[in-house]
């Protein structure tokens, strides 16, 4: 028994992974934007969220402390008129003053290879809850003594609003929203 708490002790002191700590990000909200399109009255309609926040935890020796949090104030929603703008914002969809923010926790990060991730999570619109995969690009940027200074993360997924009760208009409007997340984050050196 001695022999084998020996061996995983020095296990442990010679594998340089196993004293990687995670790395610590704080979403740049200026940078930061979530595109929504889905097809509607024949064509293609678009929405953008901005003034994004939240962190990213990054560890490369343990994925299972790796983690996102966003939360996506639902007022700086703006689409392609102000009528559908008013309409997204109102009680037929995000129902804006009643659920102010939308929020996305990821419950596993794995890394698929060549800074591309599978981001498994759950989205929080309105009062639903729902788990999502979203399929993920990572590029960093400033690497300096070791630590990421500053990432971009592109990602991508899909989802059905009437899984969030936003099921007005079925007749003219896709159930389908392809959600892109472009989001620029500063290593915050904190936890």
């Amino acid at each position: 028994m001695t022999r084998a708490v020996s061996i995983l002790v020095a296990g442990l002191l010679l594998n340089p992974l196993s004293h990687a700590a995670s790395l610590y990000y704080t979403i740049s909200t200026p940078d930061t934007a979530i595109g929504l399109s889905w097809h509607a009255f024949g064509g293609i309609s678009h929405a953008k969220l901005t003034g994004v926040t939240g962190e990213v935890a990054l560890n490369p020796a343990n994925e299972m402390d790796n983690r996102v949090k966003v939360t996506i104030p639902v007022t700086t929603l703006i689409a392609s008129n102000n009528l559908l703008t008013y309409q997204l914002k109102s009680s037929m969809f995000f129902d804006a003053p009643r659920y102010p923010n939308i929020v996305f926790t990821s419950t596993r990060i794995v890394a698929q290879g060549n800074g591309n991730f599978r981001i498994f999570g759950s989205l929080s619109v309105k009062d639903v809850q729902r788990p999502v995969i979203l399929e993920a690009t990572m590029e960093e940027h400033d690497r300096t003594a070791q630590r990421d200074e500053r990432i971009a993360l592109h990602a991508m997924t899909t989802i059905s609003r009437s899984a969030y009760h936003m099921d007005r208009f079925t007749a003219l409007v896709d159930d389908t929203v392809t959600i892109k997340i472009d989001i620029q984050a500063e290593a915050s050196h904190v936890p």
